[in-house]
């Protein structure tokens, strides 16, 4: 894959679904984030949980390409996954802290599953936030959120179909 691909969405929009479809094929950031784990969550694959106070630090001494604060936790990229990842999990507020050059070597897929579906899916798992917070925090990120390539719409989309068309568009 000659681009990097940066998957982003509200929660439950079906961007981890995907990231464990592409897990087969492509070499994927694990993201780090001060958020508790949710159940069935893997330290090291979901994603590198850490506390605030080593974030922070780490923040501080440029260690993430982004780093943002979503809801009361940080989440971050770090740099030497940046450089040798090919697959990532992003906020709006993240990908705008990409620099210009390296945006123009990514594919942003956005995942714009309805409200409705998302709400569904949001209550049947277990999660440190309540569907109502998090709803409203995913209004506020992704309010006139653009900066996209690829939107997908349907919440039964096929994901070796999306992955083709990535390649496809990696090409390009």
């Amino acid at each position: 894959m000659k681009k990097r691909v940066i998957l982003c969405a509200p929660a439950a929009g079906g961007k981890d679904f995907f990231r464990d479809y592409l897990n087969k094929h492509e070499k994927l950031d694990i993201s780090y984030t001060t958020r508790p784990p949710r159940e069935g969550e893997k330290q090291g694959y979901t994603y590198n949980y850490i506390s605030e106070g080593v974030f922070l630090i780490r923040k501080e001494n440029n260690y993430f390409l982004e780093a943002v604060n979503f809801n009361g936790w940080w989440y971050g990229t770090s740099l030497h996954n940046w450089r040798t990842k090919d697959i990532f999990i992003m906020t709006p507020s993240g990908i705008k802290s990409i620099p210009e050059e390296d945006r123009k070597n990514c594919i942003v897929v956005y995942f714009d599953i309805s409200l409705q579906e998302r709400k569904k899916r949001l209550m049947k798992r277990s999660d440190a936030d309540s569907v109502n917070r998090r709803i409203m925090a995913d209004e506020n990120d992704f309010r006139d959120f653009s900066d996209f390539d690829i939107r997908i719409t349907n919440p039964m989309y096929s994901a070796p179909a999306l992955y083709y068309l990535i390649l496809r568009y990696g090409d390009i």
